[in-house]
C-alpha cells in the first residue's frame, strides 16, 4: 500500500490555505512533506471534528482508524512485502503529530500499535511471525497492544511477575499472570507479553518476549479504566491464567525479552513525544485563535503584553520541542544510537504539552474551564504523555546515565590503534 498513491487522492493542491504556518527544517525530504501534509489534511477533515464526542462518549473511532490504516499509517515503518507503507521514522513523527492535533485519542492508538506492537514482531519476529502476525495489523485490519506493565510494576520493567514455563515433551509455554494499564487493550487481536521464564536467572535476563493472540483461551480483559483524558483508547488489564501458547510463539531469543521491551520503548518515545507535540500545538492554536477573537478593555487580547508572553512562551517550547524529536527520529532512521536523544524528545514534548494545556485555559479564562472549547481536553490528554512510555522521572535517569557515559568516554578515549607495517 503506497502512501504516494494514496495521497494523489487524498491531498488537496491547495496546502498553501492550511490553517496554520508550517516548521521548517531542512532535511525534510518532499515525501516526508507529502505525508505531513496529508495527515494534516485528514486530521483536519476527519479527526477534529469528531475528536470531542470521542472523548466525551469514551468511543472508540473505529472508522477513523480504518481509514487511517487505508492510508498506511498504522504500519508506516513496516516494509510493503508485510503490509506497511515502507516510511522512515520521521515520516512516522511528522503523521502522528498531525493526528494527535486532530484527536489525541486517534493518535495513541496509533502509536501504540506502531511502536509497541509492530515494531517488535516486526525487529524480532521470524518470516513465519511476520506473515501471520505483522502483515494484517500493519495494514490496519487489525490493532495489536503491548503487555509489560504489571500491578505491581511499572517503571521496574525487570521484576515481571508474569510467568512462562515450557514443557518438557511439547516444547508448550504456558503462561500465568496480569498486565496492567494496557492501551488498546479492548481492541487488539494480540499482544506482545513479557514473562519471566527463568527464576534462576537476575532480573532481566529471565524475562521472554511471546506473542499472544487475544482470543487464545485462558487470555482475558479486566474493565475498562475510566481516564482522564485519551478517553477514546481502551485501557484496561490483560489477564492470562494457563494460557498455553505453542513454542513458536516465543518472539526472539529465550531471555532476550528485556532487551527486546527496551529497545521498543526507545523507538516508543518518539511516537509519545509526536502525540505530546500535536497535542501542543492543538491548545496553542486554540489560545492563538481564542486570543484574537476576545475582545476586552476595547481591544483583542492578543494585544496584551500578559498574554503575548504566555504565547510566546508556548510557541518557543512547542518548537524546542518539534526539533528535538525530528532529530531523535533523524538518528534513529541513521541507525545510531538515539536513545538519549529520545528520552530527551519524550521528556521535553510532554512538559510542552502540559504546559501549553495549562497556559491556553489561562488565556480563554472561564471558556477554557468548559467542554464548549477543546481547551480543558487538550489541557487532559496531555497529562499522561509524561507517565506512560517511562514517566518523565525515567526519562531524567536514561539521559543522565547517557550523558554521564559520554562524559567519561571523553575524559577517557580510547588509545589510538598502532599499525604495523
Amino acid at each position: 500500500m503506497a502512501l504516494r498513491a494514496v495521497s494523489k487522492r487524498i491531498v488537496s493542491p491547495h496546502l498553501a490555505r492550511l490553517s496554520r504556518p508550517i516548521s521548517s527544517y531542512a532535511d525534510l525530504s518532499d515525501e516526508n512533506k507529502m505525508i505531513r501534509d496529508m495527515a494534516r489534511q485528514f486530521a483536519e477533515a476527519e479527526l477534529m471534528p469528531i475528536a470531542g464526542n470521542v472523548d466525551a462518549k469514551h468511543e472508540f473511532p473505529t472508522n477513523a482508524i480504518k481509514a487511517m490504516g487505508e492510508l498506511g499509517f498504522m504500519g508506516i515503518n513496516i516494509k510493503e512485502e508485510y503490509g506497511g507503507a515502507g516510511m522512515d521514522t520521521l515520516a512516522y513523527a511528522l503523521a502522528m503529530e498531525e493526528i494527535s492535533r486532530g484527536c489525541a485519542s486517534s493518535g495513541v492508538i496509533m502509536s501504540a500499535h506502531n511502536s509497541l506492537y509492530c515494531s517488535p514482531v516486526n525487529n524480532f519476529g521470524t518470516k513465519e511471525q511476520k506473515e501471520e502476525f505483522l502483515t494484517p495489523y500493519a495494514s490496519g485490519n487489525k490493532i495489536g497492544c503491548f503487555g509489560l506493565s504489571e500491578p505491581g510494576n511499572g517503571s521496574d520493567a525487570g521484576a515481571a511477575s508474569t510467568t512462562a514455563t515450557q514443557d518438557d515433551v511439547s516444547g508448550d509455554w504456558t503462561l500465568n499472570g496480569t498486565k496492567a494499564w494496557i492501551t488498546n487493550a479492548h481492541d487488539s487481536s494480540c499482544s506482545v507479553i513479557f514473562a519471566t521464564t527463568d527464576k534462576s536467572l537476575p532480573g532481566s535476563k529471565a524475562i521472554s518476549a511471546f506473542i499472544v493472540p487475544t482470543n487464545t483461551p485462558g487470555f482475558s480483559l479486566g474493565a475498562k479504566e475510566d481516564k482522564l483524558g485519551i478517553r477514546g483508547s481502551s485501557t484496561g488489564n490483560l489477564i492470562m491464567e494457563n494460557v498455553i501458547l505453542p513454542s513458536n510463539a516465543l518472539l526472539g531469543k529465550q531471555g532476550s525479552g528485556f532487551k527486546i521491551a527496551m529497545m521498543t520503548l526507545d523507538g516508543g518515545r518518539i511516537g509519545i513525544a509526536s502525540q505530546a507535540l500535536g497535542i501542543a500545538q492543538a491548545a496553542l492554536e486554540c489560545a492563538l485563535k481564542y486570543s484574537k477573537e476576545r475582545v476586552a478593555f476595547g481591544k483583542p487580547i492578543s494585544g496584551m503584553f500578559a498574554i503575548q508572553n504566555k504565547l510566546s512562551e508556548m510557541g518557543c517550547k512547542v518548537e524546542a520541542a518539534r526539533l528535538l524529536t525530528w532529530r531523535a527520529a533523524a538518528l534513529k532512521d541513521a541507525g545510531v544510537d538515539y536513545s538519549k536523544e529520545a528520552a530527551m524528545a519524550k521528556l521535553c514534548a510532554s512538559e510542552a504539552a502540559t504546559f501549553c494545556g495549562h497556559q491556553a485555559i489561562q488565556v480563554l479564562g472561564g471558556m477554557g474551564f468548559v467542554s464548549d472549547m477543546p481547551a480543558e481536553r487538550h489541557y487532559r490528554d496531555a497529562r499522561i504523555t509524561e507517565i506512560y512510555e517511562g514517566t518523565s522521572e525515567i526519562q531524567h535517569v536514561v539521559i543522565a546515565n547517557k550523558l554521564l557515559r559520554e562524559d567519561i568516554a571523553y575524559a577517557n578515549p580510547a588509545p589510538p590503534t598502532k599499525h604495523t607495517h
